[in-house]
């Protein structure tokens, strides 16, 4: 039996490339194409996970001091005013 199902999918402007692909003889059917690009999508989304979970690590490990809340929201709306302002000097 069967342990997947056949989908309908729709590929817009990615259609070229996976007609490409197709074409050159490296795949021999989408099937091949969708399976290689889930992969690879797979891939890539584990390498940032980890990235994400070296940084937070590195941020965890700083002995530098915490910075205060307040100190972080003051700028953070300090820095969104400032380019709001810009924004809207450049309309």
């Amino acid at each position: 039996m069967r342990s997947s199902k056949p989908i309908t999918v729709t590929l817009g402007s990615q259609q070229k490339s996976l007609d490409t692909r197709l074409e050159s003889g490296a795949y021999s059917s989408a099937s091949e194409v969708m399976r290689a690009a889930l992969r690879a999508l797979d891939r890539e989304e584990d390498a940032l996970d980890e990235i994400m979970r070296q940084k937070i690590r590195e941020a965890i490990d700083d002995p530098s001091p915490d910075i205060d809340e307040d100190v972080v929201f003051d700028r953070i709306e300090r820095k969104h005013a400032e380019r709001m302002k810009a924004r809207d000097a450049g309309n």
